[in-house]
């Protein structure tokens, strides 16, 4: 704990980020308390307002109790969330129960108990926060706000350097855009990406091509990447695993639509000479965006219809992984995808046979 701070605080909006800060504070403040009835943890999450009341409570007995054969007593008050903007956070009787909490943790005494708070989601508008920012050892996990995406890509690297392992360049970005904002699957997928790395130590984007798992919006990232590289015997393989494993041709033709919506926008804004593909990917998004994204009214979250809402890296991957196809090749990808979906309603029990008969439409040499 800080010097001249009487307790320790840790917040932010993501709960397994924070429930881990938790953990591994909570493991050092105990490393010496050798009595375990002078540890004690309480649950913090409340469902209503009655809840609310006995957790402080239970609190307040914990604070006052006297360990029972002398020394520092730690006391963890686990999993608070009615300090955030919700319901229950915002009745009238749960404000003046937090002001109840505020009152005990103002009369703590660290030298005889030690008191640690874990908080998820956090309103860090509210008096209470910014009182234990200034009176607290305070920490905020993960991040807020703009610097979310920062957050989970300094996730990424702290396991990867506790587990002695890097990123290679491009890696990081890859994982984030396939995984998403999981920070559990984050984490795990570090770990075994570093596992594989073996002793070379260094996550290569290729490893996260090969060995994650596309989850941040259900797509299925074989059979997209194979079909808009052009190569159909890797994208008819890929189908073939997909069905083998018992799996729908809805989600593939939506991946599918997905990523050709963002190519057509792309292709558009090449051919209008307002972005370009360099060796970066692709060059003059911010711009673009700055003279097109007003013309996207109402679609401002993440959406393949909105080329501006996705990840300026991941846009330019996907433009520059393989030849860029023509705008008009794009267009007839679109009415092919339609056609499939159409067809699969009258032959259900032929998915695979359909899209195996699109791909072939869409990517066979012509004679």
């Amino acid at each position: 704990m800080a010097a001249g701070k009487k307790f320790t605080f840790i917040c932010g909006n993501d709960d397994f980020l924070v429930g881990r800060a938790g953990k591994e504070r909570f493991e050092v403040l105990t490393a010496e308390v050798t009595d375990e009835f002078a540890r004690e943890v309480i649950n913090g999450f409340a469902a209503n307002v009655g809840e609310v009341e006995g957790a402080v409570n239970r609190f307040r007995d914990a604070v006052q109790t006297v360990s029972m054969f002398g020394g520092k007593r730690v006391v963890w008050l686990k999993d608070v969330n009615f300090l955030a903007d919700t319901v229950t956070g915002r009745a009238e009787s749960t404000l003046k129960l937090v002001e109840d909490l505020q009152q005990i943790l103002d009369t703590v005494n660290p030298d005889e108990t030690v008191v640690l708070i874990t908080a998820t989601p956090l309103d860090r508008r509210r008096s209470f926060p910014k009182w234990c920012e200034k009176h607290g050892d305070f920490s905020l996990v993960g991040g807020d706000g703009d610097s979310a995406g920062e957050a989970l890509a300094s996730v990424a690297l702290a396991e990867a350097k506790s587990l002695g392992a890097t990123f290679g360049s491009g890696a990081v970005e890859l994982l984030l855009a396939k995984v998403g904002a999981n920070t559990r699957l984050i984490v795990e997928e570090t770990r075994k990406l570093a596992s594989y790395a073996g002793d070379a130590g260094t996550i290569e984007e290729e490893h996260v091509a090969e060995l994650t798992p596309n989850v941040a919006e259900g797509d299925f990232f074989e059979a997209a990447e194979a079909f808009f590289s052009g190569d159909l015997k890797w994208t008819l393989a890929a189908l073939h695993r997909h069905f083998f494993t018992g799996g729908d041709a809805r989600p593939v033709i939506s991946a599918l639509q997905n990523r050709n919506r963002i190519l057509l926008q792309v292709r558009a804004l090449v051919d209008a000479g307002e972005v370009r593909l360099g060796p970066r990917g692709l060059d003059g998004l911010p711009r673009a965006a700055g003279t097109y994204g007003s013309h996207f009214t109402g679609a401002t979250e993440k959406s393949s219809f909105n080329l501006f809402t996705q990840n300026p890296w991941y846009v330019g991957k996907l433009a520059g992984s393989a030849k860029l196809p023509t705008l008009r090749r794009l267009i007839d990808n679109q009415q092919e995808l339609i056609a499939a979906f159409e067809e699969i309603i009258q032959r259900p029990d032929e998915q695979e046979e359909v899209l195996r008969e699109m791909a072939v439409r869409c990517l066979a040499p012509a004679a």
